[in-house]
Parts: C-alpha cells; structure tokens; sequence
C-alpha cells in the first residue's frame, strides 16, 4: 500500500484568539489522516490569549501534530517563511487563521497534486459574516458580489479550471527551491506575487471548487476600509515588478477614484467637467440602488442589502485610493536623491 505523503499546514496568526479554535477543530476533523498532518502556527506574539487558546486545544487533542514558532517581524509573509522553515510536510497547504477548511480540503489538494492539476492548487471561499447583524451580513454579501470583486474566481466558481491566484494554495515543498518562498518586502498580495512566479516559470495555478473553506469576512466597515486599502496600497507595489498582472478589476477601482477627483477640480471651471462627473457617480449609485434593492429582496431585509452597496462602495473606494496613493508614493520616492 503507497503511503500517503505527508501534509504540513502552515498558519500566519496574530491575536486570533476568537477564530483560532474554529480552524484548528476543522483541521482535527480533515479527512485525511491524522498521523499524516502537521499544523505549524507562525504567531506573530500575540497579545490577546491567542496561544493560550492553542496550547488549551493541543491538551485537549494530544493526537494532533500541532507546533507554535515565533514571527517577530508580525507580518504575513515573514509568517508564511517561518513557517515553512519549521515545516516538515511534502506537500505545504497555507491556510489562514481567518479560515474554516471543510472536512475534505486536505485530502482534495492532495489529490490535485497527485494528478499533476497544478503546482499551486486551491478552491472557493464561501464567505461568511463575521459577525452578527446586518452590517456584517452585508459586508459579507459584498465581498463575493461581482460588482464589488470582478472576476475572482476564487469567491464564485463553480467548475475546475486554470486561475491567476488562489487563497489558500497546496504545493509541493519542492515548489519552493524551484521559485523561491514568499516575498517579505509585499506585506499584503504576498499569494498573488507567489502564484505569478508559478506562471512566470510555466507552472500551473489550478482552481477546484471541491476544495472550500469558510471565511470570515470582517465585521465592521472601518476593518473593510483598512482591509481594502492594504490590498490597494500593496497591489500597486506588486504590479511595479509584474505589470502583466494587472487585471480589468483591478485597474477599474483607481480609475474611477481618479475621475472623481479630476472631474471634480475641472468642475470649477468647466460645465462639460461637471456634467461627466454627474453622469459618473449617477451611474455608480444607480448600479449600487439595483443591487442594494436585489440584495434587500433576496435577504428580506432592506438594512441588509443597504449595507453590502455601501461595503461595495467603500471597498472600491477604499482600494482605489490606496492604489492611487502608492503610485504617488512610489514617483515621489525616485524623485527624492538618495543620500
């Protein structure tokens, strides 16, 4: 009987005290073998009872191959690495500590692998809210809504198929000498960065829509704006080194931001400004009434479908600002002489 290759899940986690547990019972309840996991946490020294909340699972589950190592530089990708240098796996599965894989997540990345499907290989989130009420259940709503993040994939597909990226990757550890670990200058988009020097070199990123986990959306709008102009500000760093990346989503959010702010300082001089500057955000807040009134009907709760037109809203504004301001940032920075 071939044994199964063993499986090393690596966690970038800091002051998760609250969801910690959830991933760490889902992962105890994967359906492939036990004795053929690892889990490695890079906690990032936490503060809020995060490793207490871990040390108390471990007493409780003594079967489960679970280990903490430190990441002082408390960013995701530094995590990521530490990780990876503790890991022991085969095959390395990254998940996130704001994630709950279903019981077969492991087994189906490992089957992907196994078949040659891709050298990156990940599923679908099905986003949750996370936490109660209407203002995260609309945020959630809004973070898988087409409007609000085009054409990622990961958030809605519905069959296996060759991607730009996905969340939570499994790769064989031998990917790493091949292409390098994860880069620790892009704090943020550190898996898109990953999964385009996969397709720099040839390989393959594969999606599969049997593999899903849960996520948690963040539970207020001001988590979404600081979530949002993270992924935007870093977005913009990242296509400095990989321009062919740049994908229609991507560009439309700055692009919009942009045209607020031109057309409203030709406005002052400029009817023809003024009267586009209308037409633009009458179209917008028209796009958004349809979808709050969809997303009220189908949730049967106007408050609901209020709040995920204003979550799309503040993640395109939020995104494209952001973009907008690295860019700024980033000419100012070669302008300025070194000293």
């Amino acid at each position: 009987m071939t044994t199964l290759p063993f499986v090393s899940l690596i966690v970038p986690c800091y002051n998760e005290a609250h969801t910690i547990p959830l991933l760490l019972r889902a992962l105890y309840t994967q359906t492939y073998p036990l004795e053929r996991l690892e889990i490695v946490i890079a906690d990032g020294m936490s503060s809020d009872g995060t490793r207490a909340a871990v040390a108390d699972f471990q007493r409780q589950h003594p079967d489960l191959n679970l280990r903490v190592v430190d990441n002082p530089r408390r960013n995701i990708p530094a995590a990521l690495n530490v990780a990876l240098g503790a890991a022991r796996g085969e095959i390395i599965v990254r998940m996130d500590a704001h994630s709950v894989p279903h019981p077969q997540y492991v087994a189906h990345c490992v089957a992907d692998l196994q078949a040659g499907r891709g050298d990156n290989v990940g599923g679908v989130w099905d986003i949750h809210p996370g936490a109660p009420g209407p203002v995260a259940r609309g945020i959630a709503l809004a973070a898988a809504h087409r409007f609000g993040v085009g054409d990622a994939r990961y958030r809605y597909a519905d069959r296996a198929q060759a991607v730009d990226t996905v969340p939570f990757g499994a790769f064989y550890c031998r990917l790493i000498a091949r292409i390098g670990a994860f880069d620790e200058t892009l704090l943020t988009n550190e898996d898109y960065e990953f999964n385009a020097r996969i397709r720099q070199s040839g390989g393959v990123v594969w999606l599969n829509p049997a593999i899903r986990a849960t996520y948690y959306a963040r539970p207020t709008l001001s988590a979404l704006v600081r979530q949002y102009a993270r992924y935007g500000f870093w977005k913009w760093r990242m296509l400095q080194r990989y321009p062919e990346t740049l994908r229609w989503r991507q560009a439309l959010p700055p692009v919009f931001v942009l045209g607020i702010a031109v057309l409203s300082l030709l406005g002052i001089w400029w009817w023809f400004a003024r009267w586009l500057l209308a037409l633009q955000l009458g179209t917008y807040l028209l796009l958004l009434a349809l979808i709050a009134l969809h997303t009220a009907y189908r949730e049967r709760s106007l408050s609901v479908g209020l709040f995920t037109a204003l979550a799309i809203a503040t993640m395109h504004l939020a995104w494209g600002t952001a973009f907008l301001w690295s860019m700024i940032k980033s000419a100012l920075a070669k302008k300025t002489p070194s000293r």
